[in-house]
């Protein structure tokens, strides 16, 4: 499907926020990742449910090991490489 996604969509830039399940249970406050767990939802993403992640994302920022000011820098730096964005970054212009 990432593969169809790409062809159909120009510039298509994708971003992997990558982050261990471990995480994502510990900052899951409707408890769904503790029920995936124990076995009280079943097909669940990442859980009882392969998650197989992007072959070759553009950007792969992690939530567990990055501030979030610092994934959106690696996300903004990457779309200005590709030439999709710019802006001016001297102090002036903020």
């Amino acid at each position: 499907m990432r593969d169809e996604v790409r062809a159909r969509i120009p510039n298509f830039v994708e971003v992997f926020v990558e982050c261990p399940v471990e995480v994502l249970a510990e900052r899951d406050v409707k408890g769904l990742y503790r029920r995936a767990l124990a076995g009280e939802i079943p097909q669940f993403t990442g859980v009882s449910d392969p998650y197989e992640p992007p072959r070759a994302p553009e950007v792969t920022v992690n939530s567990s090991q990055e501030a979030p000011q610092q994934s959106v820098e690696k996300i903004w730096a990457t779309l200005e490489r590709l030439g999709l964005v710019s802006f001016d970054r001297s102090p002036l212009a903020h």
